[in-house]
């Protein structure tokens, strides 16, 4: 049977296949012929011990670093080609590597490597009344499918977790970065190689077209679960259009609150962190929301920290006049208040209270992460109760939203749905359950 006939068996319409171009008909041929190759090796996957997962993870890091140069060449590509196709600061900020960032990636690997496995934990068991030993243990997805923006990081973090929670890893990257994933994938491959694993378990699919994200998560019965990290188009594309099941990854339409009870010189140091300190990811801070308790000196005073930061407010003025404020004030739009920025602008709006504050949130929020700064614990404790997100802060930075700073090692991506997992996805997400019953001979009655 051939991987498109194995593919339209498990639930993906190949009907039409005889109307593509030849150039489509190779792309999902390789895809599905891809995925078939996952599906094959997840089993071996699912044996390997700890110690034998440590010890990919460990020379996969260390082959990373020792090819760093060949790495930053092949990045370099995506980076010219990138700036020719007038990619934003923020993208190219995302796509681009350096040395430091490579020792970074390399290290992810190595903290998964010394994180515990999940994989075999008995989450709960007991001995049944007729002498059955019935217990539920952690046992890895599969194949997990991964569809990302411009983050080569993202195609050694996805590598590191599927291997230490026993998942094949089926990676589509996209275009911009498809000399850096190519490169990365080909180290991985040579390092599982050289220990004697089987290459397919991590493998880069086509990125030419987007009809190619269609096949991975339409490939019913070759792909356990598929996850897309990006933008908000992207996840939505992916979720609403799969077959396979799929793990929403949220964008990040963050919000700081800071209350009039608020240590003001702490509030802006937390609001700057979160928005300044890498303005492209999905944990920075987007809208700042200031209690109208506060006094006018107060409000100029944060108004005054992001303007002296370089950050553009976007504000509705009227509602910010009483801090009369001297700086400029971009108009804010409907949209301003929904999207993330993933640039040096910020939405600043005055609220009535915590009240004013969630309800502000509950109607823009994704639902990543919302932070409070306030020393009137009873006020923390409302915003928390009152604010439905994959992460609430209080008194901390939106940044702290990543799975390193949680202890996970790397993540696979903040989910912000409610099933299977929310908030950072570190290893014990990437995996499912199996009953196990031991008896010696019981039937039943």
């Amino acid at each position: 049977m051939t991987a498109t006939d194995n593919a339209h068996t498990n639930g993906n319409d190949h009907s039409s296949t005889a109307l593509l171009t030849p150039q489509r008909a190779a792309e999902r041929a390789e895809v599905l012929d891809k995925a078939t190759k996952a599906k094959a090796v997840a089993g071996e996957l699912a044996r390997f011990t700890s110690a034998r997962k440590n010890e990919l993870l460990l020379a996969a890091a260390d082959a990373l670093v020792a090819r760093t140069d060949d790495i930053l060449a092949a990045n370099a590509s995506d980076i010219e080609a990138g700036k020719l196709r007038g990619l934003s600061d923020s993208l190219l900020d995302r796509l681009r590597l350096d040395s430091q960032r490579v020792e970074g990636i390399a290290g992810g690997l190595r903290q998964v490597a010394a994180l515990p496995d999940p994989v075999g934990e008995v989450l709960r068991g007991r001995t049944l009344p007729n002498g059955i030993k019935l217990s539920q243990v952690r046992v890895p997805l599969g194949v997990m499918g991964m569809v990302y923006e411009a983050r080569p990081n993202v195609t050694v973090d996805a590598f590191g977790l599927a291997l230490k929670s026993g998942n094949v890893a089926l990676l589509r990257g996209s275009k911009s970065a498809v000399n850096s994933n190519t490169k990365l994938v080909e180290i991985l491959r040579e390092v599982l190689a050289a220990h004697g694993a089987p290459e397919d378990l991590v493998q880069l699919l086509p990125c030419e077209t987007h009809d190619s994200v269609q096949d991975l998560i339409t490939a019913r019965g070759l792909v356990d679960v598929v996850i897309p990290r990006g933008g908000a188009g992207l996840i939505e594309a992916v979720v609403t259009r799969a077959t396979v099941p799929a793990i929403e990854t949220g964008t990040g339409n963050c919000h700081i609150y800071v209350d009039a009870s608020a240590d003001i010189d702490e509030a802006i140091s937390l609001m700057l962190n979160g928005k300044t300190r890498r303005p492209s990811v999905c944990n920075a801070t987007e809208t700042v929301l200031i209690d109208s308790a506060l006094p006018p000196s107060a409000v100029a005073r944060i108004l005054d920290a992001l303007a002296d930061a370089g950050v553009t407010v976007h504000g509705d003025a009227d509602n910010l006049a009483a801090a009369q404020w001297s700086g400029e004030i971009v108009p804010a739009t409907e949209q301003d208040w929904s999207d993330e920025y993933l640039s040096m602008d910020i939405a600043a709006k005055i609220v009535d209270g915590v009240v004013g504050a969630t309800e502000h949130i509950a109607r823009y929020s994704s639902g990543h992460t919302e932070a409070v700064a306030a020393r009137d614990w009873g006020v923390c404790q409302e915003f928390v109760d009152r604010v439905d997100a994959a992460a609430v802060n209080i008194n901390a930075s939106t940044a702290f939203t990543d799975g390193e700073q949680y202890g996970f090692g790397a993540e696979i991506g903040i989910s912000t749905q409610k099933l299977h997992a929310r908030g950072p996805m570190g290893l014990p997400e990437l995996t499912s359950s199996k009953w196990v019953l031991a008896g010696r001979g019981q039937v039943r009655p």
